[in-house]
């Protein structure tokens, strides 16, 4: 049976089976990137119960990341190799034991073992749950499919800080795990029920290639994660990193470009919307994950909203991202695609760009709400028609493949947006830190009224450690600031390259999979 007719029949189910498939599907995907950023808010309980300092704790996050984007390139191979089902099956119910192991684990150790399975487990169900969604809708319904699928992917991020903040809260830090257990048994019993499986092909595999790309891919997810902690370039750790990446993916590249016993099928990117949407999304990425990661940070640290009350003020956002995509899942067969992304790139960099220009240490949650509005519009409107486009122009028989690429782009473009912001971030608020203390003078009339308003006079013993802490503030604002100004240009520098997009239209003899 050919690779093209093994997935051919999946487009003539039955609408109730599809219908249930997609569902299979949206729940798989949530539950693996919910937990991406669901555990964030945990990090502090999670310190104090398994002994573990600041720096330490930041491991559970690595290493979860570092596992997912070592496996996402190989899940093509995987689902070729033993079946899409079978593949799909065994990444969700190996992640669900490995949630629990992370609940019950004592020791800092264990928690790091069990989050490597679980990111390792986790991260085939992103790509071949999105090649599912391609095989299993003609090409006139694929932007719906999108949406669907997309709802899980962007919706994640999102609302992780939400969900983990009440669970922490209410029931615990282990229970951000635990929560997977009743999850991934019904989503289990779905898989089973209703994904089509795909006839294995023993394919074989360049294992040498495999080698390369895992370290490379690793160390790279490894540098972006701990590179601002480590201080960048002043860190052996990093520079070592940083060069095994750079050796390791030019030469998985140059030996596997052609190779059909390559693990990624990187030949693939002759395609021209497959190459552009596969740039696009992780440059997307880029902005979309720090956005998400520094929203927290400014609401928690800077504000002091509790995680609850940050968790209801992100929310809207959320709801936005839904909104975007059911906009574009109403107007994908009617508009050129490329005009959904152009408009979803203006929505999204005119919503961030407000924050520059509103956010401040005494804002108002209307102001912190409403922009967010903008850019959850916008991120939805993106994300859905460069995952339709991208496989448009390709055959159906290239679906893992391709979703492989693509996905993996999406993580690195993420990790390397929350890398870049962090930097500017911490490095904007030393200089100002620097820069406005340097400014400060205790003769001031301003600061004296300002520290007799606080019933603190300015020879005061406290009074040192009030502006101390007031500076560190102001900084951080600042920071904040330069921080969505980057984010803003990253959005509206992407604008000029939608216009390498190709859309075919649902009458192309590409976009119905042909072989």
């Amino acid at each position: 049976m050919a690779a093209s007719d093994r997935v051919a029949d999946q487009a003539s189910m039955p609408t109730a089976d599809r219908l249930m498939t997609s569902l299979a599907v949206l729940l798989a995907v949530l539950m693996v990137i919910l937990d991406m950023t669901v555990v964030n808010v945990a990090l502090p309980d999670m310190m104090g119960a398994l002994g573990a300092t600041p720096d330490q704790i930041t491991w559970v996050l690595t290493s979860y990341i570092v596992a997912e984007a070592i496996v996402i390139p190989m899940s093509g191979f995987l689902a070729e190799r033993f079946g899409r089902k079978r593949v799909l099956v065994a990444s969700v119910g190996g992640f669900v034991v490995a949630s629990m192991l992370c609940g019950q684990s004592h020791t800092l150790f264990q928690m790091v073992l069990f989050r490597l399975l679980q990111g390792a487990f986790g991260a085939s169900v992103i790509p071949l749950s999105q090649a599912t969604m391609v095989d299993s809708y003609d090409a006139a319904s694929r932007g719906k499919a999108m949406a669907v699928w997309g709802i899980g992917v962007l919706l994640g991020p999102i609302m992780g800080p939400t969900v983990g903040g009440f669970i922490t809260d209410h029931l615990g830090w282990q229970w951000v795990f635990y929560i997977n257990l009743p999850i991934g048994i019904v989503n289990l019993a779905l898989l089973i029920a209703y994904i089509r499986p795909t006839k294995p092909i023993a394919v074989p595999i360049d294992w040498l290639g495999a080698a390369l790309l895992a370290i490379g891919v690793g160390s790279l997810q490894m540098l972006l994660d701990r590179g601002n902690v480590e201080d960048w370039l002043q860190s052996s750790l990093i520079i070592s990193l940083g060069l095994i990446s750079i050796v390791c993916i030019a030469a998985f590249v140059y030996r596997s470009f052609n190779r059909p016993d390559a693990i990624l099928q990187l030949s693939l990117l002759k395609d021209r919307n497959l190459a552009t949407a596969t740039f696009l999304i992780m440059a997307f990425g880029v902005g979309m994950l720090s956005t998400i990661a520094l929203q927290p940070l400014f609401l928690e640290h800077l504000l002091g909203y509790p995680a609850s009350t940050a968790g209801l003020v992100m929310a809207p956002r959320g709801i936005a991202v839904m909104a975007g995509m059911v906009i574009v899942a109403a107007l994908i067969s009617h508009i050129d695609s490329r005009w959904l992304v152009f408009f979803g790139l203006v929505l999204a960099a005119a919503g961030t760009y407000v924050t520059t220009r509103t956010y401040n240490l005494e804002i108002d949650k209307f102001w912190i709400i409403a922009p967010t509005i903008f850019q959850g519009i916008g991120m939805g409107m993106i994300f859905v028609p460069l995952s339709t486009l991208a496989y448009q122009t390709l055959p159906k028989s290239a679906s893992d493949q391709a979703a492989s690429i693509f996905n993996i782009a999406r993580t690195i473009g993420g990790s390397v947006g929350i890398a870049i912001a962090a930097t500017i971030l911490t490095r904007t608020a030393h200089q100002n830190w620097q820069t406005l203390g340097a400014a400060m003078d205790p003769y001031n009339p301003a600061m004296q009224t300002w520290l007799e308003a606080t019933g603190v006079g300015p020879s005061s013993p406290v009074a040192q450690q009030m502006l101390g802490a007031e500076l560190m503030r102001q900084s951080m604002m600042i920071g904040f600031v330069e921080a969505f100004g980057f984010i803003t240009l990253s959005f509206l520098i992407l604008i000029p390259f939608v216009l390498l997009l190709k859309d075919t239209g649902a009458g192309s003899p590409y976009a119905v999979g042909g072989k």
